[in-house]
């Protein structure tokens, strides 16, 4: 069942929240506690301020959490699937003096980055919530082991930005808050956009999945949104993500009015169904009226059913957002190209386009079979490599600790 369109293309909850109020100097936060916070946590801190998380207007408390864990929705009604919260420990929370009712800052780098109204400091049973939000409590599964991984007490209130994090090349051609974006989309007239949601490099499949969503969906444009964010080892990096699929529309595989690629700062749960739910309402903030939802979306390993993702939809009330859910694309050496699921007929003898087939050409081992993989997209992948990766397109322990920072959080004026 598809969702259906909210016409007024409103963000979810009716109205953007825009929570931003950058410092004149330092004298606006003289003597408040203060909290560092690790990279996921000012992602976090930016997404909220800029309303990529609309409604949300700051980190969740204990009534929120349990309603989210539980039902996938908020204690006002609104849906939304994936508790969004600041763990801090107990000795943290004593070392830096903080009560609730306290205003804190929160630091990264030991530079100031948000204001926090501490509305209430309570602790969640973090077995229960990650088997609710997961559907397993297998450690392996790396959205439980972040669960599992969180600090002994939560904090909850309303979060203001006060210093705007740099976005370092080359994700700062791709940035733009739900506020830009939706200004630029108005500007070119896309009424109709179909979001792609992706963490990896472009191959075939993924080409024809957009434009086959966008051919479904009648659309404008097809709004490549890339998750930047936390990695592990063997991702694809981050700058590989994003130049190569803007290097589609660069070399003329998707016309240049009806494509863009963007980069949204989230560190990936693996939540599956849910994830895919999460994942609809922030494309709706940012002016999406449609999103692509293939095979195995948000998943990992086997932990949920292949198209879990689709079903999950038939649950929801109206999200505002229509879903364009598709089946598998392949590579059918039978058919000699890029064939559906749906369509061709020779399942037994298909490649499947992602996993070692992509990786063994990416690393050079494999020839690209014919419509595999864009001969355009493996030149700026190895061309990322060099420049980037340390010489791999794929995360290696180097690459997480000498890469060049997706943001920076500059020091007070």
């Amino acid at each position: 069942m598809s969702m259906q369109v909210d016409n007024s293309l409103s963000p979810h909850g009716g109205s953007l929240v825009e929570r931003v109020r950058l410092l004149s100097g330092l004298g606006d936060i003289a003597g408040l506690p203060a909290i560092e916070v690790r990279e996921q946590i000012v992602h976090e801190c930016v997404n909220i301020a800029h309303g990529f998380f609309s409604p949300l207007t700051g980190f969740m408390g204990s009534a929120d959490v349990a309603s989210v864990s539980e039902t996938m929705r908020l204690s006002s009604g609104y849906v939304w699937p994936i508790p969004i919260v600041l763990d801090v420990s107990q000795a943290e929370l004593e070392a830096a003096g903080v009560a609730v009712g306290d205003t804190v800052l929160l630091t990264h780098g030991g530079n100031p980055l948000a204001t926090l109204d501490v509305s209430e400091v309570f602790a969640v049973d973090l077995t229960e919530m990650a088997r609710q939000v997961y559907a397993t409590i297998d450690p392996e599964h790396p959205g439980v082991q972040r669960t599992l991984g969180y600090a002994d007490r939560f904090v909850a209130g309303d979060i203001t930005l006060v210093c705007e994090p740099v976005i370092n090349p080359p994700f700062d051609r791709f940035w733009r808050t739900p506020a830009q974006l939706r200004a630029e989309l108005e500007s070119v007239g896309w009424q109709r956009a179909v979001a792609h949601q992706t963490r990896n490099v472009p191959h075939s499949g993924h080409e024809y999945l957009m434009k086959g969503a966008f051919m479904e969906a009648q659309a404008d444009g097809v709004l490549v949104s890339a998750v930047i964010g936390e990695k592990k080892e063997g991702d694809y990096i981050d700058e590989a993500i994003v130049l190569a699929h803007e290097n589609l529309r660069a070399h003329g595989f998707f016309r240049d009015e009806i494509h863009r690629t963007t980069a949204l700062l989230w560190d990936m749960r693996y939540a599956g169904p849910r994830e895919a739910v999460f994942h609809a309402l922030v494309r709706k903030n940012l002016g999406c009226t449609h999103h692509m939802f293939g095979r195995d979306h948000a998943g990992v390993g086997d932990y949920y059913g292949r198209y879990a993702a689709h079903e999950i939809f038939d649950e929801l009330p109206d999200l505002g957002i229509r879903s364009v859910l598709t089946l598998e694309w392949w590579y059918c050496p039978t058919c000699g190209g890029v064939a559906y699921e749906g369509i061709c007929g020779h399942p037994d003898t298909k490649q499947d386009l992602a996993g070692r087939l992509i990786r063994s050409i990416i690393s050079g081992g494999t020839e690209p079979a014919p419509q595999t993989l864009r001969a355009e997209t493996l030149e700026v992948v190895r061309q990322c490599a060099e420049q980037y990766g340390f010489g791999s397109p794929f995360v290696t322990e180097k690459y997480l600790s000498q890469r060049t920072p997706v943001l920076t959080v500059p020091e007070a004026p």
